[in-house]
């Protein structure tokens, strides 16, 4: 099924694989630039997320959030509390396990139609609530609260600028199209 889905570029197998350690990487680091917060910490990972599926595309942008989660349950501690395979079963778990789909829903929505910006913005929201459905369900089955509890802990404080990390995804991304088509035109 992945074979069939249209790629962002026509990149080498080459550039795909670099692009793809590439974000993997940007969401480790995005993951150390975090404020504290009991029990999930705000971090720039939802950006990097976005990013990878708006400039990868649905199955690279997804491979990058798939190797990011190897790169944690191998013990590398690329996570927002440096905790290694233990971040894969603590708080944070369901957020971390909604990269790899969030990615994957956030390229192909933008690769219906790569030039306009309310695609990227539109995919950029879907891909926040793909993390927020994740991350949210694991807070309610681990530490066995209900949706409200759940959307306090989780979820109130950080949706507004989740959403605005949503619109920096989707004006960077436009930027950078537009950009690179005027080098390459």
């Amino acid at each position: 099924m992945l074979r069939t889905l249209p790629q962002t570029r026509d990149w080498t197998p080459v550039q795909r694989l670099a692009g793809m350690i590439v974000f993997a990487l940007v969401t480790a680091i995005s993951a150390r630039i975090s404020i504290p917060m009991e029990p999930v910490p705000f971090t720039f990972q939802p950006l990097a997320v976005l990013l990878a599926g708006m400039v990868l595309g649905a199955r690279d942008g997804m491979a990058s959030q798939l190797l990011y989660v190897l790169m944690i349950a191998g013990g590398l501690p690329v996570d927002s509390r440096a905790l290694g395979p233990a971040a894969l079963v603590g708080p944070t778990a369901g957020y971390i396990f909604g990269f790899v789909p969030a990615a994957f829903v956030v390229g192909w929505i933008a690769q219906q139609r790569q030039s306009a910006f309310w695609l990227q913005l539109m995919a950029g929201v879907a891909g926040i609530v793909v993390i927020y459905v994740f991350g949210l369900s694991w807070l309610m089955s681990t530490r066995a609260l209900d949706f409200n509890a759940a959307w306090i802990a989780g979820g109130a404080a950080f949706i507004l600028p989740d959403l605005f990390k949503a619109v920096i995804a989707a004006t960077l991304t436009q930027g950078g199209r537009m950009l690179w088509d005027q080098q390459h035109t």
